[in-house]
């Protein structure tokens, strides 16, 4: 009776401890350690898949490009031909209408000629473009995350292959749980690369739409404020 008993005993003592063994590696922290070394760059990915999105989703508000009150004011110095006025404006705005006319707005002068209006639609063109161009290689990095994730995802599929097979080529074909902890590693890394690159392209999809139409909001007020400077000068 006494070896049962110790038996029961231990089995007893020991079962809390097992069953605690057996959740900690089915949490996401112990699906993550299972990952491998494969889940560290995969990391970094999802962090910069955070950052990157927040500070697009921030560049590209409306109200970074051409606010109505800034646009107002400059419509009522410019069609009163006050280019000191407008230029200050310009000058002291944060905004990419605001810093794309504080450069082309030297081009004017009130004595004024087809010519030098068209070098400031030029200058203006040119700068709207630089400062597009600022804004989406931001975005551009989101397009390299959706690529580089899952491609680390995959690389993290081969090494947990490669383990696999090796620890089947040492422990024999009888015994499948020596290798299942490789094979846990393949499909982990694989599911985490697609769950940073979909969100990924969605986000590049998304903030690139919002960029491309306050740009073209952007180049619409330009043009409403050359044309209401040529008008009434």
């Amino acid at each position: 009776m006494k070896p049962r008993f110790l038996t029961t005993l231990t089995f007893l003592i020991l079962a809390p401890t097992l069953q605690a063994q057996e959740s900690s590696s089915s949490s996401l922290w112990g699906m993550i350690q299972q990952g491998g070394w494969a889940m560290y760059p995969l990391a970094a990915c999802s962090l910069a898949l955070i950052y990157i999105s927040i500070h697009c989703f921030r560049e590209t508000r409306a109200n970074n490009f051409a606010p109505p009150s800034l646009t107002r004011e400059l419509e009522q110095q410019l069609a009163s031909g006050d280019l000191p006025s407008a230029q200050r404006t310009a000058g002291t705005s944060s905004t990419v209408l605001g810093r794309s006319l504080a450069n082309a707005l030297p081009k004017l002068s009130n004595s004024d000629t087809a010519e030098r209006l068209e070098k400031f639609e030029d200058e203006m063109s040119s700068r709207l473009s630089t400062e597009e161009n600022a804004i989406a290689q931001w975005i551009h990095y989101l397009s390299v995350v959706a690529n580089v994730a899952p491609m680390i995802g995959l690389l993290g599929t081969v090494s947990g292959m490669i383990g696999g097979f090796q620890t089947m080529a040492s422990g024999g074909m009888g015994r499948p749980e020596l290798f299942a902890g490789d094979i846990g590693e393949a499909l982990i890394t694989t599911a985490t690369g697609l769950c940073l690159g979909i969100p990924a392209m969605v986000a590049h999809s998304i903030l690139n739409n919002r960029l491309q139409t306050a740009m073209e909001q952007t180049i619409r007020k330009a043009g409403d404020l050359a044309e209401t400077y040529s008008e009434h000068n």
